[in-house]
C-alpha cells in the first residue's frame, strides 16, 4: 500500500461490507463510518491487527482504544458489566456513548487495546453500516478515529484519505457522518460513581437525571470537575484535533491573515451554523477545520460557541485544537 489512492474505496453496500469483513477477518485495517466520525477498525482480539492501528495512525502506545460491539450482551464478554452500566446502555445504546468499565481477565483481547490499564472502553454504535459489519464478524472491532494521531478527525472518506491513503486497506464510503463529534465517554467506577471522561453528543447529566436525583444516585463527576486521572480513554490529550495552524477562539471578526469559522450572526469563510444551531455546528465542525487547514491563510479564527448542551463538546474540541 503506497502511492496516491493506494487505499481501496468502496461504497458501503452489501458487497462493500462483505469485503470489509473479509479484510478484518485476516487482520487488515478498514476505515468505517459511524454516526460520530469515521473509525479505523481492526479485530480487537488480534495483537498484530491492533498494532497496525497504532502504526498507521502514529498513535502513542499509552493511548487506549475503544472497542465496538453489537450490544450489551457482547460487551459483557469483555468488561465487568454492572447495574449502572445496564441503566446507561438501556438509554444510550446503540449510540454515541462509550462506557469505560473494569476489563474481564478472560476477555481475550489484544493487550494494546487497553494500553495496559485495568479498564476497557466499549461502545455499541448506531450507524447502520457499522452495525451490519459487526453482525458479519464474530469478534469486536477496535476503532479509533481514522486519521493520523493529533490531526483533525474525519467525517468523510475524503478526510480519511488525507492522512491515511496508502496506510490502510479499505475505506467504506457511506458519505458524511451525522453527529460529527466523537462519542461521549463515561467511566463507571467500582463504587458506582459516574465520571465523564470526554464530552460528546450525549448529555450525561440528562441521562443521570432521568434515573436519579442528587440525593439518591451515585456521584456524577462531569469533565473538568474532578481531579485529573491517568489517561484511560481517547480524547483526553491536551493537544488534539490539530489543523496545524494557530487557532484563535471567541473571535468576533477575523484578522486579514485568518480563516474565519463563523457561527450564528458572525459570518466566516466557513460557517458552523448561520442559524446558531448547535447540533448542526457539531456536524460541521471538522469539515470547517479541514477547510481552514487547507486554506492559504496561516491562522484560524473561530466565533464564540455557547458552552451549553453539545456546545460543551464543540468547545472541548476547539480548546484542544488551539493548544
Amino acid at each position: 500500500m503506497s502511492g496516491k489512492n493506494a487505499t481501496e474505496v468502496l461504497l458501503a453496500d452489501a458487497q462493500g461490507i462483505a469485503h470489509a469483513a473479509a479484510i478484518l477477518e485476516r487482520g487488515g485495517l478498514v476505515a468505517v463510518p459511524t454516526e460520530t466520525v469515521y473509525g479505523l477498525a481492526a479485530r480487537a482480539d488480534n495483537a498484530e491487527a491492533v498494532a497496525k492501528i497504532y502504526a498507521a495512525k502514529g498513535r502513542p502506545q499509552f493511548n487506549p482504544l475503544i472497542v465496538h460491539v453489537r450490544d450489551a450482551e457482547q460487551a459483557a464478554r469483555y468488561v465487568a458489566w454492572s447495574d449502572e452500566a445496564e441503566i446507561v446502555a438501556d438509554i444510550c445504546w446503540p449510540g454515541p456513548l462509550t462506557l469505560v468499565l473494569p476489563s474481564r481477565p478472560d476477555a481475550g483481547l489484544a493487550e494494546a487495546v487497553t494500553a495496559g490499564l485495568p479498564t476497557l472502553a466499549v461502545r455499541a454504535p448506531k450507524h447502520p453500516v457499522m452495525r451490519q459489519l459487526l453482525e458479519q464478524v464474530d469478534f469486536p472491532l477496535a476503532a479509533p478515529s481514522a486519521n493520523r494521531s493529533e490531526a483533525i478527525s474525519p467525517t468523510s472518506p475524503e478526510h480519511v484519505l488525507e492522512t491515511l491513503d496508502g496506510r490502510i486497506d479499505l475505506v467504506l464510503d457511506a458519505g458524511p457522518c451525522e453527529e460529527g463529534l466523537e462519542s461521549s465517554i463515561l467511566a463507571i467506577r467500582h463504587d458506582g460513581t459516574w465520571e465523564e471522561l470526554r464530552v460528546g453528543p450525549v448529555d450525561l447529566k440528562a441521562v443521570y437525571n432521568h434515573y436519579y436525583h442528587d440525593w439518591d444516585g451515585p456521584q456524577l463527576i462531569l469533565a473538568g470537575q474532578g481531579e485529573r486521572r491517568i489517561l484511560e480513554a481517547p480524547g483526553q490529550l491536551a493537544r488534539h484535533y490539530s489543523p496545524g495552524k494557530p487557532v484563535r477562539l471567541n473571535a468576533i471578526e477575523a484578522e486579514p491573515d485568518e480563516f474565519m469559522i463563523g457561527f450564528g450572526a458572525i459570518c466566516g469563510d466557513c460557517d458552523l451554523s448561520k442559524t446558531g444551531d448547535l447540533q448542526a455546528a457539531a456536524a460541521n465542525l471538522y469539515q470547517c477545520l479541514h477547510l481552514a487547514a487547507a486554506s492559504n491563510k496561516p491562522r484560524i479564527a473561530v466565533a464564540p460557541i455557547p458552552d451549553t448542551d453539545v456546545g460543551r463538546a464543540i468547545n472541548d474540541r476547539l480548546r484542544r485544537a488551539a493548544a
